[in-house]
């Protein structure tokens, strides 16, 4: 995007950002020079429960869709506009647990980009785009029974320093010089701002002046957009920590209970951080193709199967890993096929997503409308189910699943590759083995008892959800330990400790023809086995794996988001009766680092 204050803005992150939701209403608001106090809120319900569901204006604002932006680049957002979705939401989705309207980049800014403030520095409705101003539009939103959301990005935005002299509202003796760092460095994704120095008292009292605003305007969800460590920038001059921090004592000091998301592509070495400040987190690149429809398989939905299972851990009650707006709803102007739209929704909703669809809700198609109203799958993102994981390697087949808490599996079989494909779940990769009830969730239909596994024929880019409700027993393995003395290390391979590992080691400098070779694996009988490899990565890594003198098999291990995570992922091997080996081979690659093979009594 170009603009005026956001210098040459990439083409991605703008629709990532920040969410705060504030959920209590106020009663009129605060004027730029006057201060309305917030009435008492009532008790506050626990923040970021479960994942948010809603509706964002970024999609169709970047699109190059016909006829969305006819004024030019990003004009779509006006208060027509979001009425309109705000209504449809309200009439198709509501029913559903569907609740915010938010507001994108933008609304302070005119046709041209060229933005706007009130005295005090903080954004100001532009008046052709919102002509009765933001409380109005927070007015008709919550008069339907939905939340009203708003866009921020981090920082002080250089168009409003104005030579540091404007001063801060309801801050006797702060001007904005008082507020950045006196040699104006700059900070978030687009460098569009100048970065906020909190050693300085200002500092946090300019923060409190707009969070003042916006909740006297009543709005329930913020987005604050390009923070760092993230938004493809690092260094001391993108570390928003201190931003969030920020915010979030903002927020919570007006009276309202707040919902803190940042965002974009965060940074997963500050997982700490965001979850201590914030309830949600925008953990990849916008999924926008900022092409000729919303969206597009290649950039970025697929993406997401990469960049995800890292972040699995860190999402729970109070705090949600943000995939980005759900775009299934409209058929043509997705740029997805159907096949592509229910992967896309299926991988939202196990990985616990927030549901909130960017599609133009006056126009959702018979088919997007039934995948954004499947109960038993918005069940899934959210009900107490854990978020999935992928139980097998990132190949272009997978399987994820989530155990749940009265014992049946969560269970989602993907086909990535570009032609159709069988997609086995072998329910020795969740744990146990015999008979399994399963039910297919987007078909509403009991499929009976399945004996072992699950295998479906998928389309290109397909997939399907079921839950499977175990009827057979527990699985029996052998553990083998991978710094075991009776193993063999070839290359570079070497022993280190490990404290996340079963055996408080691992092997690890599997590189460059790296080798790890278990030895003496015993088993009754021949046959091909599931065996489970526990193992940590801090980024996707391949390894070929093979046994004896077979054939090898390169299969590319998810990321376990650190080099302290221990998870696992389960791959199959043809063993012959008695004893066998197992080698894992780095080949010209960096390999994951390998903590044990469990291998299960029975060939599958």
């Amino acid at each position: 995007m170009r603009s005026p204050s956001y210098s040459v803005l990439p083409a991605r992150g703008l629709g990532a950002a920040v969410v705060l939701a504030l959920t209590a209403g106020l009663a009129t608001a605060a004027p730029a020079t006057a201060h309305t106090a917030p009435p008492s809120a009532g008790p506050p319900s626990a923040p970021a429960a479960k994942p948010f569901m809603g509706w964002s204006s970024w999609s169709m604002q970047s699109s190059k869709y016909p006829g969305l932006n006819p004024d030019g680049d990003y004009s779509y957002l006006t208060e027509a506009n979001v009425l309109k979705q705000a209504d449809a939401l309200a009439e198709k989705l509501k029913p559903y647990g569907y609740e915010y309207v938010n507001i994108d980049s933008g609304w302070w800014r005119d046709k041209s980009w060229k933005p706007g403030y009130d005295a005090y520095g903080r954004q100001r409705a532009d008046p052709v785009r919102f002509p009765h101003g933001m409380k109005a539009v927070a007015d008709h939103i919550h008069g339907l029974g939905l939340k009203a959301g708003i866009y921020l990005p981090v920082g002080l935005e250089k168009e409003a320093y104005g030579d540091g002299k404007v001063p801060v509202w309801h801050a006797d003796g702060c001007t904005t010089a008082d507020v950045v760092h006196d040699d104006l460095r700059t900070t978030n994704g687009w460098d569009s701002a100048y970065k906020i120095d909190f050693a300085k008292p200002c500092a946090q009292k300019y923060i409190d002046s707009q969070a003042r605003l916006l909740a006297g305007w009543g709005y329930d969800f913020l987005k604050l957009d390009g923070v760092g460590p993230g938004s493809f920038k690092s260094g001391d001059n993108y570390d928003n920590v201190a931003d969030v921090a920020a915010w979030q004592k903002a927020l919570a000091a007006t009276g309202r209970p707040v919902h803190l998301e940042i965002s974009w592509s965060l940074d997963i070495g500050h997982a700490a951080d965001w979850k201590k400040h914030s309830n949600g987190w925008r953990v990849d690149t916008d999924v926008e193709c900022y092409c000729n429809t919303l969206v597009s398989w290649e950039n970025s939905v697929d993406d997401r199967f990469d960049d995800t299972p890292g972040w699995t851990r860190h999402a729970g009650p109070g705090g949600w890993n943000d995939l980005d707006s759900l775009d299934v709803g409209n058929g043509a102007m997705d740029g997805l096929t159907r096949a592509e739209r229910q992967t896309y929704a299926t991988l939202w909703a196990i990985a616990k997503s927030p549901l909130y669809t960017g599609d133009d809700l006056t126009e959702l198609d018979a088919y997007g409308v039934r995948l954004l109203t499947n109960r038993e799958v918005i069940a899934v993102d959210q009900g107490a189910t854990p978020p999935a994981r992928p139980v097998t390697p990132a190949d272009p087949q997978q399987v994820w699943a989530a155990k749940n808490p009265d014992g049946s599996y969560t269970v989602a079989l993907f086909n990535l590759a570009d032609a159709p494909a069988a997609v086995t779940a072998d329910y020795s990769a969740l744990g146990f083995t015999g008979k399994a009830a399963v039910r297919d969730l987007w078909n509403h239909e009991n499929l009976g008892t399945r004996q072992n596994k699950i295998t479906e024929a998928l389309p290109a880019h397909g997939s399907r959800l079921f839950t499977v409700t175990p009827r057979g027993s527990a699985l029996t393995t052998t553990r083998y330990e991978a710094e075991a003395g009776a193993n063999t290390l070839g290359g570079r391979a070497s022993v280190s400790d490990c404290a996340a590992c079963s055996g408080g080691k691992k092997v690890g400098d599997l590189y460059s023809g790296g080798t790890l070779r278990f030895n003496d694996i015993v088993v009754d009988r021949p046959g091909t086995y599931l065996i489970k490899v526990a193992y940590i990565s801090g980024d996707a890594r391949p390894v070929s794996v093979f046994a004896g003198s077979g054939a090898a098999t390169r299969h590319t291990f998810p990321s376990t988001g650190d080099w302290g995570t221990v998870e696992t992922v389960s791959v199959p091997v043809t063993l012959t009766s008695g004893r066998n080996t197992v080698t894992f081979d780095s080949g010209p690659d960096y390999a994951p680092d390998i903590d044990r093979i469990d291998v299960p009594a029975t060939p599958r």
